[in-house]
This record gives structure tokens, C-alpha cells and sequence, in this order.
């Protein structure tokens, strides 16, 4: 049956998403339980934990992510009961965008559930330098921050925001800014965004010479300039997925999304 998502249930999901090869982590899932909760939920089976779903919820829009079903209880529309779960709480609070990203067996689930596609996803993998760059950042501004952001996605995110900056380093630039974010398999580049495409080599580059190893982000494949940039720093993909959203035609511009916030699970 469906029950919400506890904090005891958190490491026993990292550890089935690190099975499947997912970037997330315990903070991440304590962040989504704090802003969230009736959003995130569990289907239990004789008392065990055997599928989950969590989503996030911005101003006027939400994001549904961490969709994962145990391999021996899928096929047995668990996943669409989390969803239908999921959906129903975040409308109910008021979202009139509804966004995920999808993987190709998981597309067709989704559009049963009147989800359209506007863009795809790209993960990015790259190195960092680990050699101070030769200029400075701008002054950390938190409201440039929000307005940049809101600019890529039409929505206020200011928690999201608040989070990811506060747990990782920020560098900005004219009317844009990249967060530095770390994690046991490397870092993540972003959020990243910018009203303007000119400068940003020079703010990669900042982020770049404060990491060393391996660096990755997900990025619209819409940003076109981002592709290239990357390209040029050596950055080679490493998949893709559909970008999806439900709902009220949101005012998203990739071109002023350079990375998103989270690994697929919150924007």
C-alpha cells in the first residue's frame, strides 16, 4: 500500500538508487521530506519498502523526481499508483507546471498521464583543472541568483536555490552564475544560468580551476551555446532524457539554462 516517505526510509532508497547508477544523496532526500512531504511517498509490501517517488514543489510549479521501483515489484503498476500519488499531492497544493525528466522506458508511462515533451536533457562529463584562474568572480548576489534563474525557468525557486548554493561554492559573472556542487562521484556544475550567452566561457573556466577530478551536469540540449562551450573544455556526453511537464505551458528559455540544479530530481 502507499505510505509516505519517512526519513527512516532514506538510505534504504540511496542505496537501491546508487544500484541503478543515480547521483543523489541523503541531504538531498531530507530537503524534498522538509519542503514537500505529501509528495513524497513509499509503497510497501508485507512491511518492506519495494517502490518510491519523490517531488518537489517551486512557486507555481513542481517537480516530480526519484521514480524507482524495486527490479522484482516492477510490472505491476506500482509505478503509476506513485505517480498518480504523487501528481494528486502536488495539484492539490497548487502547481500549475508539473516537470520530470523521463528515460526512454519510462516516456511512455508519462504521456498516459498527459505529460508532453519540450526538450531533452544532456549529462555532461568532464575534468576539473584544479588551477586558479587568472580573474576573479563577480560579488556573490543571491537576488541576481533568483532573477537569473527565474528567467531560465519562469518560476521562483528560491529554496532550491538557497539550498544548492548554500551547500557548494557560487561564481558570478554579468547577470549569471554557477554553482559548484560536491559529491562522493565528483562535482556538479549548477545550477547555471545567465541572461546573456557572452562570458560564460570565463565563468566555466572559474569553476573549473577551483575542482579537480571528474565534473558532470545535466544540461537542456536547447542551449546551444552550453553544448559548445563544453565541447571546447573537453566535456563529452554521457546520456539523455526527455524533458517533460504536465499542466500550464511554462515560460521556460533553455538558452538562458546553462545546468540544472539538481541530478534530475528537482530542476
Amino acid at each position: 500500500m502507499m505510505e509516505p516517505f519517512v526519513e527512516s526510509d532514506i538510505r534504504s532508497f540511496v542505496a537501491l538508487a546508487e544500484e541503478e547508477g543515480w547521483v543523489t544523496g541523503e541531504w538531498e532526500l531530507q530537503f524534498l521530506l522538509q519542503s514537500f512531504p505529501q509528495g513524497c511517498l513509499v509503497w510497501r509490501e508485507d512491511g518492506c519498502a519495494v517502490g518510491y517517488i519523490t517531488s518537489a514543489r517551486h512557486g507555481n510549479s513542481a517537480w516530480i523526481g526519484n521514480l524507482l521501483v524495486k527490479g522484482e515489484a516492477r510490472g505491476r503498476g506500482i509505478g503509476r499508483k506513485l505517480m498518480e500519488g504523487a501528481l494528486d499531492a502536488l495539484l492539490k497544493g497548487g502547481a500549475a507546471t508539473i516537470w520530470l525528466t523521463a528515460s526512454v522506458k519510462g516516456e511512455g508511462l508519462y504521456r498516459k498521464l498527459g505529460f508532453v515533451s519540450i526538450d531533452s536533457i544532456n549529462r555532461w562529463v568532464g575534468e576539473g583543472m584544479g588551477v586558479p584562474a587568472p580573474f576573479e568572480a563577480a560579488p556573490f548576489d543571491m537576488e541576481v541568483v533568483r532573477q537569473v534563474d527565474r528567467a531560465g525557468w519562469g518560476d521562483g525557486r528560491d529554496a532550491l536555490l538557497a539550498t544548492t548554493c548554500g551547500r557548494g561554492r557560487t561564481f558570478c559573472g554579468n547577470y549569471s552564475f554557477v554553482c559548484c556542487q560536491p559529491w562522493e562521484a565528483g562535482t556538479q556544475l549548477g545550477p547555471w544560468g545567465s541572461l546573456f550567452e557572452s562570458a560564460q566561457a570565463e565563468l566555466l573556466d572559474l569553476a573549473l580551476s577551483s575542482v579537480s577530478g571528474r565534473v558532470f551536469l545535466d544540461v537542456p540540449a536547447g542551449n546551444v551555446v552550453a553544448a559548445a562551450l563544453l565541447t571546447r573544455r573537453g566535456f563529452s556526453l554521457r546520456g539523455s532524457n526527455t524533458l517533460m511537464y504536465l499542466g500550464a505551458e511554462p515560460r521556460f528559455e533553455p538558452k538562458k539554462v546553462f545546468a540544472l540544479a539538481s541530478m534530475g530530481s528537482m530542476g
